[in-house]
């Protein structure tokens, strides 16, 4: 007799049109109910178009009917908010009460090293006014949806990501909203986002201590925040804001990074700290946090952000990194 496995191992090859992920992956298959030889499947509606929904009931009866034993396929469809269908098992913020000191890039390089790990990963990007997500992923793609619900839009390595810029008319376009806008704009990425199962949700906090991070430290059920530093006196003064508030809002600090250490100059084989010493056991110190390590200023990296292309990034420095990270961060269910 066809069992319930095999109906979802086949309906793991039905890609949901504009996501490029499964049926199962967005966890929309709710109900698998075999009798005899007939299979009656729910599907959740979320975020589908009427040609949407045809297209994946006539995939989904073709691949289950190809089953041994399977005479007839209903495929029903409910509808659902996307809140119902998303089951994320960690979410990580990272974070600094500084711009400029590259949230974004490690948020990327984060959500990357998990990803090579085989874990299903999304980042979404929750700086509104200066997103630049998108620009290093090489996303250009507008997201897909409907009225119910909003699909993000999946990267070269199979990354999800939802960002303010993919909605916009042009990449350059200001957003130019107050506090209670982009705190709205914030939440609805969280409840409006088919973001389906995921082991890690990334998400990208703008600098500062206001409504924007307030937002998603206080709506989203974040596992832990990673703080991102460079090693000047000024900025460690302000970071020290950013750890004051995660702890103030209860919020477990998993650990710290310092980005733009060093510059490595390979024809004299020397490392220069253009901004000082490493302050990372001080940073690691004040949160009460391990310090996950250091990112040097990469000319390579730089340009890959550029061309769009960090997904293709590897250096001894990320290597450890990343290992760190695995060390640090909160174990895929």
């Amino acid at each position: 007799m066809t069992t319930k496995e095999q109906v979802e191992q086949a309906l793991s090859g039905v890609l949901v049109p504009g996501a490029g992920r499964s049926v199962i992956q967005l966890n929309m298959i709710r109900e698998i109910e075999i009798v005899d030889n007939l299979v009656k499947i729910t599907v959740a509606a979320t975020a589908l178009s009427p040609g949407s929904q045809d297209w994946i009931r006539t995939k989904a009866k073709a691949d289950v009917e190809a089953l041994p034993e399977v005479n007839k396929v209903e495929v029903e469809f409910i509808d659902l908010k996307p809140t119902e269908l998303n089951q994320i098992n960690h979410i990580i913020a990272v974070m600094s009460g500084k711009g400029g000191v590259g949230k974004s890039l490690v948020a990327g390089l984060i959500a990357i090293a998990l990803n090579r790990q085989g874990n299903e990963v999304g980042i979404l990007d929750a700086d509104l006014t200066g997103p630049s997500i998108p620009k290093m992923f090489g996303i250009t793609t507008r997201p897909g949806g409907s009225d119910t619900g909003i699909l993000p839009v999946l990267s070269r390595s199979g990354i999800e990501v939802m960002s303010i810029n993919l909605l916009l008319p042009e990449e350059s376009a200001a957003v130019i909203w107050r506090g209670p806008l982009i705190s709205k704009a914030i939440t609805q990425f969280w409840e409006d986002v088919v973001w389906g199962k995921l082991d890690y949700l990334v998400v990208d906090l703008p600098p500062g201590t206001a409504d924007a991070p307030l937002t998603v430290l206080q709506t989203l059920p974040i596992s832990g925040v990673i703080i991102v530093f460079t090693p000047q006196d000024l900025t460690a003064m302000v970071v020290r804001k950013a750890v004051n508030m995660v702890e103030k809002m209860n919020k477990a600090i998993l650990g710290v990074v310092e980005n733009m250490s060093y510059l490595y100059v390979p024809e004299i084989d020397k490392r220069i700290e253009p901004f000082g010493r490493s302050r990372g056991g001080e940073m690691a110190q004040v949160a009460s946090a391990p310090f996950l390590g250091q990112l040097p200023i990469d000319p390579e990296l730089a340009r890959l952000c550029d061309e769009g292309t960090i997904e293709s990034y590897n250096s001894d420095a990320f290597t450890a990194l990343s290992q760190a990270f695995v060390q640090a961060l909160p174990k895929a269910k």
